[in-house]
């Protein structure tokens, strides 16, 4: 009969709160949800009524692809189910971080440098509009400017989801029904 060796087993302790530190915390505003995330101007102008959901959705989206492509990291949703589908090697990692900076491209394109650095102060610098008034605006009052960057960031946060909404309807007008072998296929019109 074989002796099975008893090894001792360790307890693996997991932190009760993984929310910001204390310092982190004293700097900034944080929304009641969990995980604890920055309060962001976005969030600000939709809890004002100032932009719809579908606006903030946008710079979200926005907001991903710049840090995909300019960081080379993704942060996912937490109801996320991960795509076993595809595993991505060195290069095609490279591919899909390359489409998202054409994406903001096509976004700084589309919209103006302008907007594209309001974008920027907005979402990834995480400036508040008093903050973003005071770079943009500095020979006017501070009141005066937030008030100027909050009306601009609400417009252009529309401009975008209109951008978004925009790109969609004109992919799927260049998909086409085809029919092969009796069967309906979807087709790029330009390809295919």
């Amino acid at each position: 009969m074989k002796k099975t060796i008893k090894r001792p087993r360790h307890e693996i302790r997991h932190a009760q709160d993984m929310g910001p530190t204390p310092e982190r915390a004293a700097r900034s505003d944080w929304s009641g949800k969990a995980p604890k995330r920055v309060l962001t101007t976005v969030q600000a102008l939709l809890n004002a009524g100032d932009i719809t959901q579908e606006a903030a959705n946008a710079a979200d989206r926005w907001y991903r692809d710049y840090v995909f492509g300019y960081h080379d990291y993704r942060e996912f949703a937490p109801d996320h189910v991960a795509d076993t589908t595809t595993r991505h090697d060195a290069v095609s990692w490279q591919v899909v971080r390359a489409n998202a900076c054409g994406r903001i491209v096509d976004v700084r394109q589309a919209l103006g440098v302008c907007a594209h650095q309001r974008l920027r102060m907005m979402l990834v610098d995480e400036l508040s509009f008093r903050q973003m008034g005071e770079a943009l605006f500095p020979a006017v009052s501070k009141s005066t400017s937030s008030t100027k960057v909050s009306s601009q960031c609400s417009f252009l946060l529309e401009q975008l989801h209109s951008f978004y909404s925009s790109q969609r309807a004109d992919k799927r007008r260049t998909e086409a029904p085809r029919h092969v072998g009796g069967q309906k296929v979807l087709a790029h019109i330009d390809g295919v």
